[in-house]
């Protein structure tokens, strides 16, 4: 496969920013928004169902994620091209970056990709994914200095034949700032069971996004999965988004304003 330039008309961009002007210190990302394909690279090879999986996009993570943008006035960075092209919440070294086999599913279209085509999708997807990301929370900044970091994401209710029983998962390291007293907050509710570092774990940094622009910078940060199953719906992502915004308000009210802090 060839790199494909110049991109298509009809081709959307690499990132979408939402309510660039909002006021809240909450601010948004969601890394894994889209199903969507160049028009040149055609389907991976895959057959349309299978883009309609959780190995294209985090199902009901973009709903969410744009339902939170109005109800906190929150500023949002979504990713504008499926996971399966480019993971965004990837390192470009990370064997996982461009995967070949996703669930189990082989991807014809990564297979042998030479260094000039991971290059040119480096180039065109992954870099001006995360520049966007930098000049959003950069304006951002300038109003609120230390705004808090939120990565969207979601995760399948059974894998591997073990049936997750969580409802929301916090990930995070070694800053407990956002993700303990939100743990917390959204715990008050005895329906929601709360994974702390669940299904996956942050410890070892596989949220890429929130160590590179905020865990570097000193920013209080979170990664935010919720299942699948909750959020595959408008009603159910609109119930999820009223949880987390209502937790989300709890933490500023308690905790804030935050300072900058390297952990």
């Amino acid at each position: 496969m060839q790199p494909a330039f110049p991109p298509h008309p009809d081709d959307p961009p690499p990132a979408r920013v939402l309510n660039p002007d909002g006021k809240s210190p909450v601010f948004l990302v969601c890394d894994h928004a889209s199903r969507a394909l160049p028009r040149a690279y055609g389907t991976l090879g895959l057959d349309e169902a299978e883009l309609w999986r959780h190995i294209a996009w985090d199902i009901g993570a973009a709903d969410v994620t744009t339902r939170l943008c109005d109800l906190l006035d929150a500023r949002a960075v979504l990713s504008g091209y499926s996971r399966l092209l480019v993971d965004c919440n990837r390192r470009s070294d990370d064997p996982t970056f461009i995967c070949q086999v996703s669930d189990g599913t082989v991807v014809p279209g990564n297979r042998d990709l030479p260094p000039s085509e991971i290059e040119a999708r480096i180039a065109r997807f992954h870099a001006p994914y995360h520049a966007a990301v930098e000049a959003e929370l950069a304006r951002l900044r300038a109003e609120v200095p230390v705004p808090l970091f939120v990565s969207i994401h979601s995760f399948t209710p059974v894998m591997r034949g073990f049936e997750r029983p969580w409802h929301v998962g916090i990930l995070w390291n070694r800053d407990p700032r956002l993700p303990v007293p939100l743990m917390a907050a959204l715990a008050e509710d005895p329906s929601i069971v709360v994974g702390d570092n669940e299904p996956y774990s942050g410890k070892s940094e596989v949220g890429y996004s929130m160590v590179r622009h905020a865990a570097e910078a000193g920013l209080p940060h979170v990664l935010i999965e919720i299942r699948q199953d909750l959020i595959d719906t408008h009603h159910g992502a609109e119930i999820w988004a009223n949880r987390l915004a209502a937790a989300l308000r709890l933490v500023l009210a308690r905790h804030a304003p935050f300072a900058e802090r390297r952990y």
